[in-house]
């Protein structure tokens, strides 16, 4: 079976494991894109840490969570915005303002998107947390 995003179906294994109330999920997707966004989620407290077991294809993942997760996914299409229009895509796929993160790839790598606000720079949305 191939797998067409690898993000959206490590996003959605720790969602659904979150909901069924485990604390690991073992996963076989492993990029650079998928942990920079478990360090994202773990220095914002939404994970508590994942290793990298290695195999002889690349490594897998373990992920262990905090049960803190209430959504978790990845925006597609994946939309290209300028630092002044944070707010309107916050509206979209946050609960509330202040409450949750959203996940940017800018030129300075991936941030979360009050970072980049801060830094006045946009980027592309690649995903969201709450």
């Amino acid at each position: 079976m191939s797998l067409n995003d690898p993000l959206a179906n490590v996003l959605s294994a720790i969602k659904n494991a979150e909901q069924r109330g485990q604390r690991e999920v073992l996963t076989k997707n492993n990029s650079t894109l998928i942990r920079r966004v478990l360090d994202i989620m773990k220095a914002n407290d939404y994970i508590a840490d994942y290793e990298v077991i290695p195999d002889s294809r690349g490594g897998s993942l373990r992920i262990i969570l905090k049960g803190s997760i209430n959504d978790v996914g990845v925006i597609k299409p994946r939309y290209q915005i300028r630092h002044k229009s944070f707010e309107r895509f916050e509206k979209r796929f946050l609960p509330a303002r202040g409450f949750g993160l959203l996940i940017v790839s800018t030129n300075k790598g991936l941030m979360t998107h009050m970072q980049a606000r801060e830094q006045n720079i946009g980027g592309t949305l690649i995903s969201y947390v709450y």
